[in-house]
């Protein structure tokens, strides 16, 4: 349905997945740890289905790749995704820190412009892509109009820059669903990523999804929990007809 294109960066050269009508609202989709892939563009596909241009960039561009990085195994199969996981995921996900992370954004979100409409954008993060969009969300407010973070981890930490504070600057509506029993985003992290929507101001809905795994929605792994991918759909999709429908930048 979409196309890998090539966007020029201020650290080289990375890949992207687009999809979706030209003209259409655009949707940043920020990956997985696990990266570009044919699941993330089967995704991509479908919310670009809803209506929308949808733009996933291959965000780990400076260690290789898409192909390079993905994974040469089956992580539906017992122990896969660990064993990936256990091969340097990690030390890439440590290394896009966010003085690396923003003027990728700025090309990210400038790549969108070119195929979107005139509105304002959505973005939607997996996994570490959850800190990705709403760090986003706050580095450009006049441009994002709604988060979608699911089963992310980290949002919430006692840094100064934690990606949860970012809610603060942005003007977006939020919608989280957190991982059940997530040891990178336990229910201490959860209740202080909704004082921080609170206290900003900013409409969300904040829930963990019951029974599911860290990584529910990737149905190309072990952690794939199909109820909750389902409602992350449908969530997503709301989020979006509610506030990428007339808006403007």
């Amino acid at each position: 349905m979409g196309e890998r294109i090539q966007i020029e960066t201020a650290d080289g050269t990375a890949e992207a997945y687009v999809t979706g009508q030209a003209g259409a609202p655009g949707v940043l989709f920020y990956v997985d740890a696990i990266g570009l892939r044919p699941q993330i563009e089967t995704m991509a596909d479908r919310i670009a289905g809803w209506g929308y241009v949808v733009l996933a960039p291959h965000v780990f561009y400076r260690d290789g790749s898409a192909d390079e990085l993905a994974p040469k195994g089956d992580l539906r199969e017992e122990g896969g995704r660990e064993a990936f996981f256990a091969s340097g995921v990690m030390g890439r996900v440590g290394g896009l820190t966010p003085d690396k992370a923003q003027p990728d954004a700025e090309a990210w979100v400038r790549t969108l412009s070119e195929h979107a409409g005139d509105g304002a954008i959505g973005t939607t993060g997996y996994c570490m892509g959850a800190r990705l969009a709403v760090r986003t969300a706050g580095w450009y407010p006049d441009w994002v109009a709604a988060v979608g973070g699911w089963h992310g981890g980290g949002l919430v930490t006692d840094e100064s820059d934690s990606p949860h504070l970012a809610v603060a600057a942005s003007n977006a509506a939020f919608a989280f669903g957190h991982a059940d029993q997530d040891r990178s985003m336990p229910p201490e992290a959860v209740e202080a990523l909704g004082q921080a929507l609170r206290d900003a101001g900013r409409p969300h809905t904040n829930e963990i999804f019951p029974g599911a795994p860290h990584g529910y929605s990737m149905a190309d792994t072990s952690s794939y929990h199909e109820e909750a991918a389902e409602r992350h759909f449908r969530e997503l999709e709301a989020l979006f007809g509610r506030t990428l429908r007339g808006g403007s930048r």
